[in-house]
């Protein structure tokens, strides 16, 4: 009897779909707790050669439109060694969480960061392979 009482809960009339997973715009997003470190793991998977990248800062995390839907996003700055030794521009990047986890990092992030105040990021600085 219980199952059958659930599905009729779960079901409806105008025949919508029911997710408890849903990615709607209003399903609220947690505050990525362990981004410093999360975020560390990945770099040193991304970046061809995560040693000797200098000027790195990073942002708190911050709740901004993406794609129309909030999204909790860190701010990423930094500059990467190249093979000949050489520095390039330091580049920006948005680091995406979704459900509290690092999703994606976004290449052109300046938009999306406009205004987000950074920090300097010294672990990033002290990678190794």
């Amino acid at each position: 009897m219980l199952p059958v009482a659930l599905a009729a809960c779960a079901g409806g009339d105008d025949s919508r779909s029911f997710s408890l997973f849903s990615d709607s715009k209003d399903m609220p997003q947690p505050v990525p707790a362990n981004y410093r470190p999360e975020l560390l793991a990945f770099l040193r998977t991304y970046l061809n050669n995560p040693v000797g990248v200098r000027d790195a800062a990073l942002s708190e995390p911050v709740m901004r439109d993406v794609n129309g839907k909030p999204r909790y996003l860190a701010c990423l700055r930094y500059s990467a060694r190249e093979s000949d030794g050489s520095y390039r521009e330091p580049h920006e990047r948005a680091v995406l969480f979704l459900n509290g986890r690092l999703d994606r990092m976004i290449e052109k992030g300046s938009e999306l960061c406009a205004g987000v105040a950074m920090a300097p990021f010294p672990e990033m600085e002290k990678m190794t392979r």
